[in-house]
C-alpha cells in the first residue's frame, strides 16, 4: 500500500463572513491511497480556524506523516491514534472507503451518486453589511431556493433584524423557510429577548445562539425558546458515551452533524441514533470541506432518508476547488456521473 497527503489552500470566491471573522481561505489535506491492483482511495482532512479541535497546522501534518507510515507499514491504526483529530478521522474514513469501492467517488451507492435523483439543500448567505446580504438573498431566491440560511451575530443586531423583516415583506413562511446561524455570538444573558425579537419573522431554527460549554444556560434557553435551538459547535469534541447526556441535559430542538468536526461517519451514525431515541432531529451539512469531502457527505447525507434540506452548498465557495460531478441544479445538490473528476491536482504525487 502506497499513501501520501497533500495541502491544499482553497480559496473563497468571495470571503466569508461569521461572528468568528471573515474568511478568505481554508487549508484542507487530501489523503491518497493507492494499493497493488491499482485502486485509488481520497479522502479530505478539513479544518476550520478557531473552531476545528484539530485546528494546529503543525500537529496535524506530523498526525498525517504518522499515519501514511503506518499505512504503508500494514499496521492497524486503532481508534485511538485519532483522539483529538476528528477531521483526520473523518477524512481515513473516507479514503479507505474510497479505496475499496468499485469507483474511488461513489461512496455510498444510491439513486443520488447514479445521477437520478437531487437532495433539498439551505442556500447560506454569508454576514455582511445590509446590501450586501440582500444582494445574497436574490440570487439565492432566483436559483430557486425555498430555505436560506443566515449567518448573524456580527452586524448591528437591529441592522440584522430590519434584512429579516425586508425579507418576510416579500416572503411568507410557507414560501421562504429561514434559519439563522449565530455562532455562538449571544451573551446567555441576552439570548431570550434577542430570540423573541428574531421569533416575530417566522425563524425556523437558530443555530449555536450561545457558545459551547455553558450547557445549563443552553438547557434553560432551551426549555422557553420561542425559535427551535440547533445544536452545532455544542458537538464538537463530545465522546460517545456523553452524546446521551448532553442530549438528555440540554433537549434542543434539532442538531447538526458535521462529520469532519465530528469524527466521521461512525460518530455521526452514533449521534443519529441517540437523537431518535431522544426525539431529537437533525440535519447533516457539510464544514467548508472542498468537493472531495462535500462528495462523500453529501452521498452519505442522502442514505439516512432526511427530507429537511441539508447543508450542503459549500462546493461553490472555491476559486480554486477540484472540479467534480457535484453541481448544485435549482435548490438541489445532484451528483453527475457523466461529468468527470479532474484530478490533475495530483498529478505529481
Amino acid at each position: 500500500m502506497k499513501a501520501s497527503f497533500k495541502k491544499h489552500i482553497l480559496k473563497f470566491i468571495i470571503p466569508g463572513g461569521t461572528s468568528r471573522g471573515v474568511l478568505k481561505n481554508k487549508t484542507s489535506y487530501y489523503i491518497i491511497l493507492n494499493d497493488q491492483k491499482s485502486n485509488v482511495g481520497f479522502g479530505e482532512v478539513s479544518i476550520i480556524k478557531n473552531l476545528s479541535i484539530d485546528d494546529n497546522e503543525t500537529l496535524l501534518e506530523n498526525k498525517l506523516s504518522q499515519l501514511m507510515g503506518m499505512i504503508m507499514q500494514n499496521n492497524e491504526v486503532p481508534k485511538s491514534f485519532f483522539n483529538g483529530f476528528p477531521s483526520l478521522l473523518f477524512a481515513y474514513e473516507t479514503a479507505i472507503l474510497s479505496l475499496k469501492s468499485k469507483n474511488s467517488f461513489n461512496l455510498f451507492p444510491s439513486i443520488f451518486s447514479a445521477g437520478e435523483k437531487g437532495q433539498r439543500i439551505n442556500g447560506l448567505i454569508w454576514m455582511g453589511d445590509s446590501d450586501f446580504m440582500i444582494s445574497q438573498i436574490k440570487i439565492k431566491l432566483d436559483a430557486g431556493f425555498s430555505c436560506l440560511k443566515l449567518k448573524i451575530g456580527a452586524l448591528n443586531f437591529q441592522e440584522e433584524l430590519k434584512i429579516l423583516k425586508s425579507i418576510r415583506q416579500s416572503f411568507s413562511p410557507e414560501v421562504l423557510e429561514i434559519r439563522v446561524d449565530a455562532n455562538g455570538a449571544f451573551n446567555s444573558n441576552e439570548a431570550l429577548e434577542k430570540l423573541n425579537l428574531l421569533s416575530k419573522f417566522n425563524v425556523h431554527s437558530i443555530e449555536q445562539p450561545i457558545r459551547q460549554g455553558q450547557w445549563l444556560e443552553m438547557a434553560d434557553l432551551c426549555k422557553v425558546t420561542p425559535i427551535p435551538i440547533a445544536l452545532d459547535e455544542e458537538l464538537i469534541g463530545i465522546s460517545k458515551n456523553r452524546q446521551t447526556e448532553l442530549l438528555e441535559m440540554i433537549k434542543p430542538q434539532y442538531i447538526i452533524l458535521k462529520p469532519s468536526l465530528l469524527g466521521g461517519f461512525e460518530m455521526c451514525d452514533n449521534w443519529i441514533e441517540k437523537a431518535n431515541k431522544q426525539k431529537v432531529d437533525w440535519w447533516l451539512t457539510s464544514a467548508l470541506e472542498g468537493n472531495i469531502g462535500l462528495n462523500a457527505i453529501a452521498q452519505y447525507a442522502f442514505t439516512k432518508n432526511n427530507l429537511l434540506p441539508q447543508g450542503l452548498g459549500t462546493g461553490q465557495l472555491y476559486s480554486n476547488n477540484i472540479s467534480s460531478p457535484l453541481t448544485i441544479i435549482g435548490e438541489e445538490i445532484w451528483y453527475l456521473p457523466n461529468s468527470k473528476w479532474d484530478l490533475s491536482f495530483f498529478d505529481d504525487v
